[in-house]
C-alpha cells in the first residue's frame, strides 16, 4: 500500500498550484479549489492545443455526427475568465524537479509553483503493425479530425477493420455502422470485455454486435497489418488476410508518466499515491495516471482505474482535502459506462474478472439484465446491461460492506 502522506497545510492565496495535464481531471480540479475557495494562482499546462475537453463524446456523439466536436469543449472562453486559471497549451512537460518545485517544459520554460498535480492520463497503446503511422486511434481532437477526414473520403459501405473488441472498439464500431460503414470488429481473446466483466458476464454481450449486424471475429490473432494502394490487408497468423479500406486500433491505453523519471517519486504502473492522492506533502495524481491506495468495501487495494467518474471524483477529494485537510468521508464507488450495439453497459465497484457472479434481473434475450458480483461473500461489484434506474438504486450496496445474501434478500433493483 501506499504510504500516508500528511499535507503540509491548507492552500493559502499566496499558494501557486501547478496542474500538468489540461484534460478532464485537470480541469474539473480547477473547479473544484475555486469552488471550494482558494484564491491564489493555478497554472494548467496541457501538450494539446485545445482548451480542456470531454474525451467520451468522441466515440459517442461525435463520431455519430450528431455532436460538433466543440461542443465537447469544457473550458470554454467564460469559464476560463471565471476560473482565473493561466493556460499554457500546447506545450509538453518534460521534468518535475520536486527540490526546486518546478517543472520543465519543452520549450525550455520552468513554472514554479508550491503545489503540483500530475493528471497527464493516458494515451493509445499502439501496435507494431508496418503501417503503424496510418492506422487510426481514437483518443482526442486530433484523432477523432484525423478520422473524420478519412472517412468522408470513403465510399459508404467501405469495409473497416477495428482491431479490439472493448470498449473504445465496440463504441467506434457501433457509429461506423450507422454511418453507413462495414465495420468488421477483430478481437484477439475467446470474447471481447473477458478480461474486464469475466468469462459468464462476457458470453451474455457476445450476441450484441449481431444483433445490429456488425461482423465480431474472436480469437483473432495479428501478425501484421500493411498499407498498399489499395487500402490495408490486415494479416493473421494462420496465412489468412483481410482487405479493408480503413484501420482502427482501440488496444487499450498507457498511462503517460515516463516524464516524472528520476523526479524521486514513486512510480509503479503510474504515479503512486496515498489514500487522499498525495505522493508528497505537496506533490499529487489524479485521474488514469494515478494509481492510489483505495478504501473499499474489501479492505484497501493499491489499484489504478481509468474511468471519468474516478477522475472527477479525485479532483474533487484532492480539492477538498487541500483546502480542510479533511478526507474523503466515505467510500469512493467507481462507475463507468459504455453505449455499444444499441445498448448501454453500466457498472458500479471494481470488481475482478474472477469474482463471483450471479445474474437477479433480465437476461440476455430480453436485452437488459443486472447481476452483482461478490468476492468471499461480499459484495464487489454491480454490471447491467440497459438497466440504469436499478443500478443506482442499488449503488447503496458498494458504499459499505454488504453481504450477497443480504443484497439478494434486500433487492434494491427491484424498488
Amino acid at each position: 500500500m501506499a504510504r500516508h502522506v500528511r499535507a503540509l497545510t491548507v492552500l493559502h492565496a499566496t499558494d501557486h498550484v501547478v496542474i500538468v495535464g489540461a484534460g478532464f481531471g485537470g480541469w474539473r480540479l480547477v473547479e473544484a479549489l475555486r469552488r471550494d475557495g482558494f484564491d491564489g494562482e493555478i497554472t494548467l499546462i496541457g501538450d494539446e492545443s485545445y482548451a480542456p475537453y470531454d474525451r467520451p463524446p468522441l466515440s459517442k456523439h461525435v463520431l455519430a455526427g450528431k455532436w460538433e466536436v466543440e461542443r465537447a469543449t469544457l473550458a470554454t472562453p467564460e469559464r476560463i475568465e471565471e476560473s482565473h486559471v493561466q493556460l499554457r497549451l500546447g506545450v509538453r512537460a518534460v521534468a518535475l524537479d520536486i527540490e526546486a518545485n518546478t517543472v520543465k517544459l519543452e520549450d525550455g520554460a520552468r513554472i514554479e509553483g508550491t503545489h503540483f498535480v500530475i493528471a497527464t492520463g493516458t494515451r493509445a497503446r499502439r501496435l507494431p503493425f508496418s503501417a503503424d503511422a496510418e492506422i487510426l486511434t481514437l483518443r482526442n481532437r486530433d484523432d477523432e479530425l484525423r478520422m473524420r477526414l478519412e472517412l468522408e473520403a470513403l465510399a459508404p459501405g467501405s469495409a473497416i477493420a477495428v482491431i479490439g473488441g472493448g470498449f473504445i472498439g465496440a463504441e467506434v464500431a457501433t457509429q461506423l455502422k450507422s454511418r453507413g460503414f462495414v465495420p468488421i470488429v477483430l478481437e484477439v481473446a475467446t470474447r471481447p470485455l473477458i478480461g474486464v466483466l469475466g468469462p459468464e458476464v462476457s458470453s451474455w454481450l457476445e450476441r450484441l454486435a449481431a444483433d445490429v449486424q456488425i461482423e465480431l471475429r474472436n480469437e483473432q490473432r495479428i501478425s501484421d497489418v500493411v498499407a498498399d494502394d489499395e487500402g490495408y490487408a490486415v494479416r493473421f497468423e494462420d496465412g489468412g488476410e483481410l482487405r479493408a479500406s480503413m484501420v482502427i486500433v482501440g488496444a487499450g491505453a498507457l498511462p503517460n508518466f515516463e516524464w516524472l523519471e528520476g523526479s524521486g517519486l514513486t512510480l509503479d504502473g503510474g504515479v503512486v499515491v496515498d489514500e487522499n492522492l498525495l505522493a508528497r506533502e505537496n506533490i499529487a495524481a489524479i485521474g488514469d495516471v494515478a494509481r492510489f491506495s483505495w478504501p473499499n468495501v474489501m479492505g484497501e487495494e493499491l489499484v489504478r482505474i481509468e474511468h471519468w467518474e474516478v477522475a472527477n471524483g479525485h479532483a474533487q477529494a484532492l480539492a477538498h482535502y487541500w483546502m480542510t485537510g479533511e478526507g474523503a468521508a466515505g467510500l469512493m464507488v467507481p462507475y463507468f459506462w459504455s453505449d455499444q450495439y444499441g445498448k448501454k453497459i453500466q457498472m458500479l465497484g471494481h470488481a475482478r474478472p474472477d469474482d463471483d457472479v450471479v445474474r437477479v434481473s433480465g437476461s440476455p434475450e430480453e436485452g437488459k439484465w443486472l447481476a452483482i458480483y461478490s468476492r468471499g461473500g461480499v459484495v464487489t461489484g454491480i454490471v447491467t446491461l440497459s438497466q440504469p434506474r436499478g443500478l443506482m438504486m442499488s449503488k447503496h450496496l458498494l458504499e459499505s460492506p454488504s453481504t450477497l445474501e443480504a443484497a439478494l434478500v434486500d433487492a434494491p433493483w427491484t424498488g
